[in-house]
């Protein structure tokens, strides 16, 4: 059903809710406190309007059942954004949020249905379509990360990598020539590339046709590159180093994978493997890159990472070097100026202003 459809054949619950999402318009989100944003992670009012019409439609607006939300969808996607952000556990969630069982359940039914990977794709189509570049794209490069996991990550889906020397699991992407994520793989570490390229790229395949050639580095060369070919018809091109070249060197085409695999360190969530299912963790990689998208769409944060607004009752502190603010009722001209601190000690004791320290012994003063 489409989606202007749902919106029309419906009546709002609220004649002028204060947030636009549907949750406010046809939930009973409308009913809760209003929540102030305060965090860097939080959705800016740009954001929010390039994500807005992007939103899938739940399922209970569309009649298919279920009980409508009594959270904002707006402060549900803060939510999952300051935990991928900030790398924090879901029960160590700030008190202006909701519950975070109730977040936790949002982040995993999206996840299980579908929904967030249908953001991600919306977004990255928008993007795309910013760089004057097709929807569907022609080209990709593949790569992995390792990464060391957590303790709560079970011995059945985590590994040794030893080439990296790095136990706990390996994420597999694949991206577009923009460093866009167009699939996501994770794995124990001991597998190989190769071996978890093979189901990545008929991933791949089922979701984009119209991709024809793959860049990769030399892991995967060898019975890849054949197998590929015959059954995925992809030519899967290895970039290599040449014998001649020591230390770093920017490859062509790898590049751009290692680019976007620096962008997702960028979240504290993504620097080490807490999720106990890897299909968590994939999720929690389109979550980061949505929050990429979202604000390359959006233009520059300028306020992402200032200082929040003081409150109530509280003076913001003075930058270094600017003059003292005078108080209410006072004008700069006729007030007295503050007497500098004496130091502790007997003042008699003290050289006058001006002159130099005796030399020889100082008596100290008598202690009473």
């Amino acid at each position: 059903m489409a989606q202007s459809f749902v919106l029309a054949s419906l009546e709002s619950n609220a004649p002028s809710p204060a947030c636009d999402c549907l949750a406010h318009r046809f939930g009973n989100a409308a009913d809760g406190p209003e929540r102030v944003r305060c965090y860097g992670s939080d959705l800016t009012e740009a954001e929010w309007q390039v994500i807005r019409p992007l939103l899938p439609v739940p399922a209970w607006l569309q009649g298919r059942g279920g009980r409508p939300e009594g959270y904002c969808h707006r402060v549900m996607l803060d939510a999952v954004r300051y935990v991928v952000d900030n790398g924090v556990k879901w029960v160590n969630l700030p008190c202006d949020f909701p519950p975070y069982r109730r977040v936790h359940a949002f982040a995993r039914r999206w996840q299980v249905t579908g929904l967030l990977a249908e953001l991600h794709d919306r977004l990255r189509d928008k993007v795309r379509q910013k760089e004057d570049r097709e929807v569907d794209p022609t080209a990709a490069i593949v790569d992995s990360q390792s990464l060391r996991a957590a303790a709560n990550i079970p011995r059945s889906t985590s590994g040794w990598d030893g080439g990296k020397k790095v136990g706990g699991r390996k994420r597999h992407l694949v991206v577009d020539c923009l460093g866009l994520v167009l699939a996501v793989v994770v794995s124990a570490a001991s597998v190989q590339d190769r071996d978890a390229a093979l189901p990545l790229l008929e991933r791949l395949r089922t979701m984009y046709f119209s991709i024809r050639l793959v860049w990769a580095d030399g892991g995967y060369a060898g019975r890849l590159v054949d197998s590929a070919a015959e059954k995925l018809q992809l030519t899967l091109e290895i970039v290599k180093r040449t014998d001649d070249t020591s230390g770093f060197v920017v490859l062509p085409r790898r590049w751009v994978v290692e680019r976007t695999l620096s962008w997702l360190m960028r979240s504290r969530r993504l620097v080490r493997d807490y999720e106990t299912l890897p299909a968590m963790h994939e999720a929690m990689v389109l979550w980061s890159m949505t929050m990429l998208m979202s604000s390359r769409l959006a233009g520059r944060r300028p306020g992402a990472f200032s200082r929040p607004a003081p409150r109530m009752g509280r003076t913001p502190p003075a930058a270094p070097g600017a003059p003292t603010p005078a108080r209410p009722g006072v004008s700069p001209s006729t007030a007295a100026p503050r007497p500098s601190p004496e130091p502790p000690g007997d003042p008699g004791l003290r050289p006058a202003a001006g002159t130099a320290c005796p030399p020889g012994p100082h008596p100290t003063p008598a202690r009473t």
